[in-house]
């Protein structure tokens, strides 16, 4: 009997590249549109909306490329895997947000680097968790690659930096492991 909750990264780079060409976009309209207001602002109704929209705009070009490359990589990790790669995208996204929103400082937060902590430490748990040895290995090469970077980010060294966003993201991405994957286990 075929399985059907594994995913072919073939199949899922459409949705991958279409996400991060959205990322791109709002980036160029924010030149033309005050969009920063979708940013999230911390203990703030107006900052609500930025639980979704904060991981579409980026402060500069640097920014962007910075957040472009781990995304792509770690999305494509995450689609070989037998989640549903765009609900964990989303769940960390909004688990993240959430968090963000009641424990961040109040400023505008902005990025897609709370996802990105996010999908890193949700491969890192799920490899243990799933107990399989592809998972594993993904998740062993994405803490040898990532982290010092996932250590780095959480801490409140870097000026103009929002470390709660790389915080909330990694604590996100725990949760939707720990929540999440047994789930897909029990379908199979």
């Amino acid at each position: 009997m075929k399985n059907t909750h594994k995913h072919r990264v073939s199949a899922e780079l459409s949705w991958i590249f279409s996400f991060i060409a959205l990322i791109w976009i709002v980036f160029l309209l924010d030149h033309f549109l005050p969009l920063e207001r979708f940013g999230l602002v911390p203990r703030h109704a107006d900052g609500l909306i930025g639980i979704a929209g904060m991981h579409f705009l980026h402060l500069n070009w640097g920014h962007l490329v910075s957040n472009t490359i781990p995304l792509l990589v770690l999305m494509v990790l995450l689609a070989g895997s037998r989640v549903n790669s765009p609900s964990i995208v989303i769940s960390i996204c909004l688990v993240g947000g959430v968090i963000l929103w009641l424990i961040g400082r109040s400023s505008l937060h902005i990025g897609a680097s709370l996802l990105i902590f996010g999908l890193a430490s949700f491969i890192i748990v799920s490899g243990f968790i799933e107990k399989r040895t592809l998972p594993l290995m993904m998740g062993i090469i994405v803490l040898l690659v990532y982290g010092s970077s996932l250590l780095k980010g959480i801490l409140p060294i870097q000026s103009g930096v929002s470390f709660e966003g790389h915080l909330s993201g990694l604590i996100a991405g725990v949760v939707c492991a720990v929540v999440l994957v047994p789930a897909y286990k029990r379908k199979r």
